[in-house]
């Protein structure tokens, strides 16, 4: 089976392996990316997947204000030791998570913490288009995974473009700081603060109703 350059540069993130060595994984595998990790490890050519097992329980907060004020973010960065911990390497990785959380926005850390019932709305709305638009039945399942990994790479952070060097996903920017200082390092957790987020449309909701009540339209 012939891997897709996609799934060569998740199986890079996910590894830190070489472009052709996860090349070779996945053909090796048949496509299946869990086979493929696992190809890398025995091979002894996965650098960060043999670290994943390990429990991350120190780490830091990282806190950034941005524009005076008007924007706030918490990134919460774990690693496995306190040293670590206390290192500017691990200060360095949290700080840009941050300044990344307030440019990009995400709304997710990973993939997996997508809630299913939006990602099934994304799913039906690009199926829709894609029947709207008379796409045969295989063609449209292509272009829907295509768009479903467009939406994770818009949602999700450790998906996202590394705002400082757009070649790399922020994984990767994990994955390097990983390899670096030896040990795990995870993202556990963010929030981002804009002032005055939500309230135009909670003034908008209630001029409307006001409205409905004089009988306006």
């Amino acid at each position: 089976m012939k891997a897709t350059v996609q799934d060569i540069q998740t199986l890079r993130a996910r590894t830190q392996a070489g472009m052709l060595d996860c090349k070779k994984a996945l053909e090796a595998t048949d496509g299946d990316m869990e086979k493929a990790v696992a190809w890398l490890r025995e091979s002894g050519l996965a650098k960060v997947a043999k670290k994943q097992d390990r429990i991350a329980a120190e780490g830091i907060v990282e806190a950034y204000i941005h524009m005076g004020g008007k924007i706030g973010v918490l990134v919460e960065v774990n690693s496995e030791t306190d040293f670590v911990a206390r290192g500017e390497k691990l200060k360095e990785l949290a700080h840009n998570l941050c300044l990344q959380v307030a440019a990009s926005k995400p709304l997710y850390v990973s993939r997996a913490d997508v809630v299913s019932e939006a990602l099934e709305q994304e799913r039906q709305i690009y199926t829709q288009q894609c029947i709207n638009e008379g796409k045969p039945e295989q063609v449209a399942a292509k272009i829907v995974e295509n768009k479903l990994n467009k939406y994770y790479e818009e949602v999700c952070l450790l998906e996202q473009p590394y705002f400082r060097d757009g070649s790399k996903k922020i994984q990767d920017l994990v994955n390097e700081t990983s390899m670096v200082l030896g040990e795990k390092i995870s993202v556990r957790r963010f929030a981002r603060f804009e002032m005055g987020e939500g309230l135009e449309k909670k003034v908008n909701d209630l001029a409307a109703e006001v409205a409905k009540e004089r009988g306006e339209k």
